[in-house]
C-alpha cells in the first residue's frame, strides 16, 4: 500500500526542483551567446521524469515545455544503452520536437544507477542552417526548402565529452558557428546544473523519496486541476479563427476551429483540434509539440484558477489531434519552421477566448501575434568588423489579451509564450548590430477598447547604419485582428512600411518576406493591439482618465469608445453620465 506523503515535504520538493528549473535558466540566460536567447530569453528549461513526464518547468515558455514529454520517449526509444555522462541534441519536428529551430538537449540523470529524470534545456537558435539566413522560414514548400539541420535525438556527448562529429556538423552548416557553439555550451550546462542539483537533493532526502514525491506531487496536481473544473459548468464550448492569407494558404488564410467538452462531472476537459485543414505547402504546420501545448497553454489561460504546470495538470485534459493535419500531427516533408507561431498563436487565442462563452469572469480576449519588422530576423555583414551576422530582434512587442480583470500587457510577446520573453535592449542591439533604432513607443488606441482594455500595440522605426540589413519577417493580424470578447473591441490591425529618409517618401513592404534595408531608408513597423474584455462603456471612469493622462487613449477615443467625457483634463462627470445612458439605451 502506498503510503501517505508528508504535506510539508511535498511543498518543499516541489519548490526545490522549481528551484533547480530556475537556477538552469539563469545559468543559459547569462551564459548563451545570441541575444535571442541571452537578451529575449527566447528558451525554457524543465525536467522530465524517467518515465517521460513532465515534472517542473518553473516559467518555461509554454509552447516549448507543455508538449515536452515525447522529447524524452524519444530518447529512451531510440537509445537502449543511455548511461550517466550522455547528452543529446534533438530538434526534429517530426518526433517530439517543437520546430528545427529549438535545439534540445537532453541529459539523463541516473542515480546510484537508476535513470530517474531528464533535464531538458530548449534554446531558439538565431540560425540553425536554414537555406536563407532566418530561423523561421514560413514560406518554405517543405522541409527540403527549409534546409534545416535536423537532429533526431542524436548523441552529442558521451561520458560528459562532446562527440566532434555532430559538432563539426553544425559548425560547418551554420552561418554563425561560433554563436552557435556558444549557445550549446550554455545549453548543456544548464542541463548539467540540473543533474548536480538533483544530486544533492538525493542524498539530502533519499532516492525513495524523490520516487515517492513524483507520484504525490502528479496526483496532488491533478486533484487541483479536478477540481477547477468541478467548478465549472457543463458545456460544449466552440472556438473558431482565422490566419490572414499567405503564400501557401490561398485567398481566404487558414480557417481554423476548435471544440471543447467541458465535463465537471468526470473532472475532464477534452479539446479537438481534428476538423482543420490538412497540413499546408509552406512552413506554418504545427507539430505534435507545439498543437499540444498552444491547446494546453489556452486551457490553463481559460480557467480561471493557478494550477501547476506539470503532468499531474495535463492528465485531465485530452487533446485529439490528426496526422496529417496542419493543426495536429505533420506528415513528412511538410515545413514546420514557424511551427512554434502563427497557428500556434490562433490555437491559444480561440481556446483561452472559447471560454468567455461560459460566463463574465472567465477566459480572456485573444491577444496579439506575428513577426513585424521590429520583430524580424536580420542579418548580413558587419561593415564594422566584416563578420556575418544572424539573428532575430525583439524590439516591438504586441499586445497582450484583456482578461476579466485586468488590462493586456503592451509587452506581450506573443500567445505561445505566456509573456515570458523579454524585449530586446535598443542599446544592446545597435551595439551589436548595424542597426539604428530611431523610436520605440505605445500607439494610442490600439488595444481594444473593453471594461478591460487590451494590450497597445508598439511602433517601432529604425535604419540600417551600413549599406543595408535583410529583414525577414511575416506580418499576421492584418485581416484577423485579435477578437474581444463578451463584447470588448478587436485590437488594432498591425502595418509596416518603408521611408526615404531624405524625401519622406513612404512605401508599403509585402506582409510576409525579405526585404534588403538600404542606407538612407527607415522601415517603420506597428504591431497588433490586443483584443478588450467585456463591454467599454462598463470601463472605470477613472481607468479610463489615467489612460488618457498616459497616453493610451486619446481624447477623441474616450468619448467613442467608452462615453466618457474629458474636458480639461479632469472628468465631466455629468456630459459622461449622459453620454452612456445615451449610448446604452441605443
Amino acid at each position: 500500500m502506498t503510503r501517505e506523503f508528508d504535506p510539508v515535504k511535498l511543498s518543499v520538493l516541489a519548490n526545490a526542483f522549481d528551484g533547480i528549473v530556475r537556477e538552469m535558466t539563469s545559468g543559459l540566460l547569462r551564459s548563451a551567446r545570441s541575444s535571442v536567447i541571452n537578451t529575449a530569453r527566447d528558451f525554457s528549461c524543465a525536467v522530465l521524469t524517467a518515465d517521460n513526464q513532465l515534472l517542473a518547468a518553473a516559467e518555461g515558455v509554454p509552447v516549448h515545455v507543455f508538449g515536452a514529454g515525447p522529447l524524452g520517449e524519444d530518447m529512451v526509444e531510440l537509445h537502449k544503452d543511455i548511461r550517466e555522462g550522455d547528452a543529446f541534441l534533438h530538434n526534429d519536428p517530426y518526433m517530439g520536437n517543437s520546430h528545427a529551430a529549438d535545439h534540445v538537449i537532453l541529459v539523463p540523470i541516473f542515480v546510484h544507477g537508476r535513470h530517474l529524470f531528464t533535464a531538458v534545456t530548449k534554446a531558439h537558435q538565431a540560425d540553425c542552417g536554414n537555406s536563407l539566413p532566418t530561423t523561421f522560414f514560413a514560406t518554405a514548400r517543405d522541409v527540403y526548402e527549409e534546409g534545416a539541420l535536423i537532429f533526431p535525438c542524436v548523441r552529442i556527448q558521451r561520458d560528459y565529452t562532446d562527440i566532434d562529429d555532430i559538432i563539426r556538423m553544425c559548425r560547418s552548416r551554420i552561418r554563425v558557428p561560433d554563436q552557435w557553439y556558444g549557445d550549446y555550451l550554455a545549453s548543456v550546462g544548464a542541463s548539467r546544473i540540473a543533474e548536480r542539483r538533483i544530486h544533492e537533493l538525493a542524498e539530502k532526502f533519499g532516492v525513495d523519496d524523490l520516487v515517492d514525491f513524483v507520484d504525490a506531487w502528479f496526483d496532488y496536481s491533478e486533484r487541483l486541476t479536478a477540481s477547477a473544473i468541478e467548478k465549472l459548468p457543463e458545456y460544449v464550448l466552440h472556438g473558431t479563427s482565422a490566419h490572414d492569407p499567405f503564400p501557401g494558404t490561398g485567398p481566404d488564410g487558414v480557417q481554423l476551429q476548435a471544440t471543447l467538452e467541458v465535463k465537471p462531472k468526470q473532472g475532464k476537459i477534452v479539446i479537438d483540434l481534428r476538423d482543420n485543414p490538412d497540413n499546408l505547402p509552406n512552413g506554418l504546420n504545427l507539430t505534435k509539440a507545439t498543437a499540444t501545448g498552444a491547446a494546453l497553454a489556452g486551457i490553463l489561460s481559460g480557467i480561471p484558477e493557478n494550477l501547476p504546470s506539470n503532468a499531474g495538470t495535463f492528465r485531465r485534459v485530452e487533446v485529439l489531434l490528426r496526422d496529417g493535419c496542419a493543426v495536429g500531427v505533420p506528415k513528412h516533408p511538410y515545413s514546420c519552421s514557424s511551427g512554434t507561431t502563427n497557428l500556434a498563436d490562433r490555437v491559444v487565442n480561440i481556446v483561452q477566448a472559447a471560454f468567455s462563452q461560459i460566463d463574465d469572469g472567465y477566459g480572456t480576449a485573444e491577444g496579439a501575434a506575428g513577426q513585424a519588422p521590429a520583430k524580424s530576423v536580420i542579418s548580413g555583414t558587419d561593415e564594422r568588423n566584416g563578420n556575418p551576422y544572424v539573428n532575430q530582434i525583439l524590439v516591438g512587442g504586441v499586445g497582450g489579451p484583456a482578461t476579466p480583470y485586468v488590462d493586456g500587457w503592451p509587452t506581450y510577446q506573443r500567445p505561445v509564450c505566456g509573456a515570458l520573453l523579454y524585449h530586446d535592449s535598443v542599446e544592446v542591439d545597435e551595439q551589436r548590430y548595424p542597426i539604428l533604432v530611431h523610436e520605440r513607443t505605445l500607439v494610442a488606441d490600439t488595444g481594444g477598447a473593453g471594461r478591460q482594455r487590451g494590450g497597445l500595440a508598439t511602433r517601432v522605426t529604425m535604419e540600417p547604419r551600413g549599406e543595408s540589413v535583410t529583414l525577414t519577417y511575416g506580418i499576421e493580424g492584418k485581416i484577423n485582428p485579435p477578437k474581444g470578447v463578451r463584447g470588448g473591441h478587436d485590437g488594432a490591425e498591425p502595418s509596416a512600411w518603408v521611408e526615404d529618409l531624405k524625401t519622406g517618401q513612404r512605401r508599403e513592404i509585402p506582409v510576409v518576406g525579405r526585404y534588403d534595408l538600404q542606407s538612407g531608408e527607415k522601415v517603420v513597423s506597428i504591431t497588433p493591439g490586443g483584443g478588450g474584455y467585456g463591454d467599454p462603456l462598463e470601463r472605470d471612469v477613472l481607468a479610463v482618465l489615467d489612460d488618457y493622462r498616459e497616453s493610451r487613449v486619446t481624447l477623441e477615443a474616450a468619448a467613442a469608445n467608452y462615453g466618457v467625457v474629458i474636458t480639461d483634463g479632469a472628468v465631466d462627470e455629468a456630459a459622461t453620465a449622459k453620454a452612456r445612458q445615451e449610448r446604452q439605451a441605443s
